[in-house]
């Protein structure tokens, strides 16, 4: 048996504390019974009764455990990527107070849900760069994601196949387990405003579906659009006019559809990244750490109940110390 809690000075004081009391009422009732001359053996029952229930109570406080059984202990992970398109689009004012903030702000929300996960920083625009390797350190995630800055990168318009590929590259790396390999869980959290100039991704997009390679994009814009500050104003093309770069929700979806992902999107009206990382969460992860541990069961319920029946019972019987 073990128990669950140990006596301290409070339990030892509080004992002590009702047997002095107890002893000086007992002292009482055999001064008023030696005066009228009779002996009240009847109070030796209360006393017994008493004592015994205040010691049930101690011990329920104290949590008798017994029935050990062995028990184990799974701690379940996933590797995810998060991938976050960087080119000056996503400067545009259509999402306050800039399509990056509003991102910036949802890559931390994502991060804190997924402490039992390891987490790795993508930067994209028309190549792709590390900003920081999975890890489990969601501070210095945290700390990458608030210097995120469009000029961070070349200027080249947007192209996912860079991102795609070192996902694949980074994911494919062997580890010291091939079953640990095949039971692992790889996401990739593609955050953009759906503007890809690059070439098509159709062989890549097979290639992740193969090796279990999840995509999930996470669309930040609007379909009217918004216009790209720059420093003389908002950027125009060459023949003078206002740019206005609208979210393209096509090639985010089927690049999902095709890696069994899916899309979701964020913007001034409507937020999905809830339902983003409740559909992460279902998918089932990786057995990263497994343990057995003894484990007994608190039983303090049988020495509290049977003490309630004893102060009932001490309440309901009734008997006279002194006789006149």
């Amino acid at each position: 048996m073990t128990w669950y809690q140990t006596i301290t000075l409070l339990e030892i004081l509080f004992l002590i504390l009702f047997l002095g009391l107890y002893i000086g009422y007992l002292v009482r009732i055999r001064r008023v019974a030696v005066f009228f001359k009779q002996r009240p053996h009847a109070v030796w029952f209360k006393f017994l009764l008493r004592h015994v229930y205040i010691i049930l109570l101690v011990i329920a406080i104290l949590g008798p455990s017994f029935g050990a059984m062995k028990k184990e202990i799974k701690t379940i992970g996933k590797d995810i990527y998060i991938a976050v398109d960087l080119s000056r689009s996503m400067d545009a004012t259509d999402v306050q107070p800039t399509r990056l903030e509003k991102a910036k702000r949802e890559i931390l929300r994502l991060i804190s849900q997924f402490n039992s996960d390891r987490i790795g920083l993508i930067t994209f625009s028309s190549e792709a760069f590390i900003q920081s390797p999975l890890t489990f350190d969601q501070n210095a995630l945290k700390l990458y994601s608030q210097v995120l800055r469009t000029n961070l990168l070349p200027h080249a318009g947007t192209n996912y196949t860079p991102v795609l590929e070192m996902v694949l590259d980074k994911f494919n790396k062997p580890t010291s387990s091939p079953d640990q390999e095949e039971q692992k869980a790889r996401v990739l959290v593609l955050i953009s405003d759906g503007e890809d100039f690059g070439e098509d991704y159709s062989e890549l997009a097979e290639r992740l579906l193969e090796q279990n390679i999840r995509v999930f994009a996470l669309g930040i814009g609007t379909p009217e659009g918004g216009r790209i500050p720059v420093a003389q104003g908002f950027k125009k093309d060459k023949r003078g006019k206002t740019v206005v770069t609208r979210l393209n929700t096509a090639s985010l979806v089927q690049l999902t559809e095709r890696t069994g992902g899916q899309y979701y999107e964020v913007n001034d009206r409507i937020s999905e990244v809830s339902r983003l990382i409740n559909n992460i969460n279902s998918i089932e992860g990786e057995l990263r750490e497994s343990k057995t541990v003894d484990v007994t069961a608190n039983k303090y319920v049988y020495p509290l109940a049977l003490a309630l029946f004893l102060i009932l019972l001490d309440v309901l019987i009734t008997v006279k110390l002194i006789r006149i």
